[in-house]
């Protein structure tokens, strides 16, 4: 399941921007008017890069994903789509899905080998219906996105929600699945719920708070499957492995089939994971959803980055609890939040693969510094995050920081720069946010962070 814009969408996308009750047991992660705007962009080809991690702890990795649930339930069955995997679209699809689906399909063929395609037809081992967003709450309130065993519609879904059919946890074999996105989602939003739905539809489907370069992690910092994702899909669909294997007989073909298929990961020492607490994962769902008031809110996120400091982590999730924090109190006391978002980055400058979680940070740190009026101390930081932002296709953050860039130069003086990198930016912008309407909100947002623009 992908999780619902909520709070979550404020905390991990820059500035506000939409980017991140129901069944626990549910693995979860627009339509453009015409427009007098710039064209919409698109990204070319993915740039892949391998995972850097020991094959020992990739086997671990694999387990977890694939025999556990995202609430902690344990499954006792391997199971995966046996033979050719045909995939058909059904509902209002917007015109940006279609695209986006046959690229992620292709993807699919070359990195993970999986033999899948779309296909036209009534019938389809996974069908993709475009609803409504509110048609998603209204099935399940949290999710952005999700996916279901043995259905082909949201409403074959409701006759069915608990019924057996629609338990994960009974499935010997995966036979068909239906995945439900929102037909109006801003772009980026429906093609991120495509790579997270589609990938669990496909192998794990669980979420795993420990994992820094993975779409399998409820932080959504991820939004394209990376490549320590398509490994992981990849060796689900190893001859070695088959539905119905119990996770003794898994783990017990992991190491060869890794050494196989990722050798470089058996000369990287394995290191040491703590496992991530079930009160810490309680107090960030808190934290994030829907539901609770803020006050509550406010203390789940200042448990959880108690929790986080007492256990000693030095990792993402480290940084994630400070910045988390910080975005919570930004509003009322933005020196205590910008201390905050300085030890997240100091946590992440010592991890390695977590460029993409320090260009989040980027836009509150620089955010403040045009606040300040300090453009130049702004650029220095902002730069650096720019073709982070654009490898990981992610176009509402590549927007953002643009359009904070922007600002930045106008207090520096550099006004025709500026402008042409707003415009330069909307392109991203309408991909990234969607309807016009929501890509000058978000312009006149970043617009007012300048003391320039607040003195008018």
């Amino acid at each position: 399941m992908r999780r619902a814009p909520a709070l979550c969408a404020a905390l991990l996308a820059a500035l506000a921007l939409a980017t991140c009750g129901g069944d626990p047991d549910m693995p979860t992660r627009a339509t453009i008017a015409d427009s007098t705007l710039p064209p919409m962009k698109a990204f070319g080809a993915t740039e892949v890069r391998p995972p850097v991690s020991s094959n020992a702890n990739i086997a671990a990795d694999f387990l977890a994903l694939h025999f556990e649930l995202e609430s902690g339930r344990a499954l006792d069955t391997f199971t995966r789509f046996e033979g050719p995997i045909t995939v058909r679209v059904t509902g209002k699809a917007p015109p940006s899905l279609r695209p986006d689906l046959r690229a992620l399909l292709g993807r699919l063929q070359r990195e993970a080998n999986i033999n899948i395609g779309e296909v036209t037809g009534p019938e389809a081992n996974i069908t993709i219906q475009a609803v409504s967003r509110d048609e998603i709450r209204r099935a399940l309130p949290q999710a952005a996105c999700f996916v279901v065993p043995n259905v082909t519609s949201i409403d074959d879904y409701r006759r069915n929600r608990h019924r057996a059919q629609t338990n994960w946890s009974m499935l010997r074999e995966r036979y068909r699945l239906g995945i439900f996105v929102p037909a109006d989602a801003a772009p980026q939003e429906i093609r991120d719920c495509l790579h997270e739905e589609l990938a669990q539809a496909l192998g794990p489907l669980n979420d795993l708070y420990q994992l820094s370069d993975s779409v399998f992690n409820d932080d959504n910092v991820h939004t394209v499957l990376t490549g320590f994702d398509m490994l992981i899909l990849r060796a689900t669909y190893a001859p070695e492995l088959h539905s119905g294997m119990s996770r003794a007989e898994v783990a017990a073909r992991l190491p060869a089939l890794l050494s196989r298929l990722n050798p470089r990961g058996e000369s990287e020492p394995p290191r040491a994971v703590q496992p991530t607490p079930r009160a810490w994962i309680d107090d960030v769902q808190t934290a994030l959803g829907p539901g609770a008031a803020f006050e509550a809110r406010r203390r789940a996120a200042t448990e959880a980055a108690r929790i986080a400091q007492d256990l000693g982590w030095q990792d993402h999730r480290r940084a994630f609890s400070h910045y988390m924090l910080g975005r919570m109190i930004q509003s009322y006391d933005p020196a205590l939040a910008q201390q905050h978002y300085a030890s997240a980055l100091a946590l992440l400058d010592r991890t390695p693969g977590t460029e993409l979680h320090r260009a989040f940070i980027t836009t509150q740190t620089a955010a403040y510094l045009i606040t300040q009026g300090e453009g130049t101390s702004a650029i220095r930081q902002i730069d650096p995050c720019l073709p982070v932002a654009a490898r990981a296709e992610n176009a509402a953050l590549l927007a953002t920081l643009m359009l904070l860039k922007a600002e930045a130069l106008d207090l520096s003086g550099r006004s025709d720069e500026a402008q042409d990198l707003r415009m330069d930016s909307i392109g991203w912008a309408r991909y990234g946010f969607g309807s016009d309407y929501a890509v000058h909100a978000k312009m006149r947002e970043i617009a007012a962070l300048s003391p320039h623009t607040r003195r008018l």
